[in-house]
């Protein structure tokens, strides 16, 4: 039978970082599914499974090839070259829609009638023929799975397959990974949210601090895992105070910070939404729902006033009427902001502490000269997540996991009127997903923030949440009051 074999292998990872595993085997055909908490080194596994990292001491041994691996990090490689392409001076103008969701699809293998089949199994026919930058984070995890599928791998390494999918999407891709499984196809999947773990999953490994210190049967790495989370819960401390000084102006009372009234916006010849009326009152806290590709995304960045067609709307902010002279950065000043897009745009090669003190100026990089008071309370920031020490370290040598907990400080380190948070706990571990659900409660008790929040998971809703709206297609907005 064909295994994967690693006995003390070491890797290293640059600046003195080693990651570690021992006597793990693989047989072909089997499932897996890796655990731990942010920065543990899942990611770094998985990279390591699919044979992009060598060891620099013992042995890695694999006959599984062809194999393929899908990540949060290859999709963000592939939505910078899509940028790039877009953004290119030498640009053809029927090519400015950039990348086709077919041809990323078939960026390595080449064969139309197998993408055809694919993304019918996945549901995604509708957006072969639409640019792959304007799909939603569910819909470009299914066109990745298509992609990945495309060379038919005897080895498929998911690193959090389930992120940012709605809960049909969820059972769906589990029900297709599962069909994988009984085609012999040997599963990798790599997970923050344990209880996603699909039933049919027969092995599971734990990491902690880039060792591999458990692996074997489900029920025995599960119980482990367990005593390392509780081992492992952060206090629960009063956040950093805003900085007084910087402050916007405070906005008149009873004025509500969004209005919109019959709201539509489309592209590429498809409607996304329209006749949307939406008020967010002052004191109120906001849940978007509803299914991927529905329009929550799109909503959000019209409130924050990246969305080009906020001027073709009848859409005020804060008080003032898009269009009527604002500028960008008087939006943004009122915002805090966390989205799968932001962390995708967040590109620059800055460290831990710039990310953070960049909140203070909505940029991204940092090209102003920081004060004192801003320095301090980044510190202060870091050090309550933990990540006082890695305060000079490159953003981008950090986990995904420990990136998203530096945007949500930058996004609240201001203390914003409205805080928008778009599926903010993607590719968090539990521990952390209670420390900033905790953060958020404690912002918005002290009554100078209001949420606007996203997650296709009903239990990341901070106890605050008193209004939902629901997208479910065009001229069918359900609006609740909790």
């Amino acid at each position: 039978m064909a295994r994967i074999g690693s006995l003390d292998a070491q890797f290293m990872l640059g600046k003195g970082r080693i990651f570690t595993v021992k006597a793990l085997d693989i047989a072909a055909g089997e499932c897996w599914a890796f655990i731990g908490g942010n920065g543990s080194g899942k990611s770094t596994l998985a990279r390591i499974l699919a044979d992009e990292l060598l060891p620099s001491a013992g042995v890695f041994e694999h006959d599984l090839a062809p194999l393929a691996l899908i990540s949060l990090e290859r999709l963000q490689t592939w939505l910078a070259a899509d940028w790039q392409q877009r953004n290119s001076d030498w640009l053809l103008a029927e090519e400015e829609e950039g990348w086709l969701t077919r041809q990323l699809i078939q960026t390595e293998h080449r064969d139309g009638e197998r993408c055809e089949a694919l993304a019918a199994q996945f549901g995604i026919t509708h957006l072969l023929d639409r640019p792959f930058h304007y799909l939603s984070t569910g819909e470009t995890r299914k066109a990745m799975l298509c992609q990945a599928l495309m060379a038919q791998p005897r080895l498929l390494v998911l690193d959090e397959p389930f992120e940012g999918l709605d809960q049909a999407s969820r059972q769906q891709l589990a029900e297709a990974l599962f069909m994988l499984k009984q085609s012999g196809i040997t599963l990798i999947l790599i997970l923050n949210r344990i209880e996603e773990t699909p039933n049919w999953v027969g092995f599971m490994g734990l990491l902690e601090e880039g060792t591999l210190i458990a692996q074997g049967a489900r029920k025995e790495v599960l119980a482990s895992a367990q005593l390392l989370a509780a081992a492992r819960q952060q206090s629960l401390a009063n956040l950093p105070l805003p900085e007084a000084d910087r402050s916007p102006e405070p906005m008149a009372a009873q004025q509500p910070l969004v209005l919109l009234h019959q709201g539509r916006v489309s592209y590429g010849g498809k409607t996304v939404f329209e006749g949307l009326d939406w008020r967010v009152a002052p004191g109120e806290h906001w849940h978007l729902c509803g299914a991927n590709g529905a329009g929550k995304s799109t909503l959000l960045s019209l409130v924050c006033g990246d969305h080009p067609q906020g001027y073709a709307n009848d859409l005020t902010l804060f008080g003032r009427r898009r269009g009527s002279g604002e500028t960008i950065w008087e939006i943004k000043r009122h915002i805090g902001l966390v989205s799968s897009s932001l962390h995708q745009d967040y590109r620059v090669n800055c460290s831990a502490l710039t990310l953070v003190l960049s909140g203070f100026y909505d940029s991204i990089g940092l090209y102003a000269r920081p004060t004192d008071r801003q320095r301090k309370l980044a510190l202060a920031w870091l050090t309550l997540l933990g990540m006082a020490d890695q305060a000079d370290r490159s953003f981008q040598q950090l986990s995904w996991g420990q990136q998203r907990l530096l945007l949500i400080v930058r996004a609240l380190v201001k203390h914003p009127a409205l805080l928008i948070l778009d599926e903010p706990l993607q590719g968090l571990d539990a521990v952390n997903r209670q420390l900033v659900r905790h953060w958020i409660s404690l912002l918005v008790s002290q009554g100078r923030s209001q949420l606007l929040f996203v997650s296709h998971h009903p239990e990341d809703a901070p106890d605050c949440i008193s209004h939902r709206l629901t997208l479910r297609g065009l001229n069918d907005h359900l609006v609740e009051v909790l």
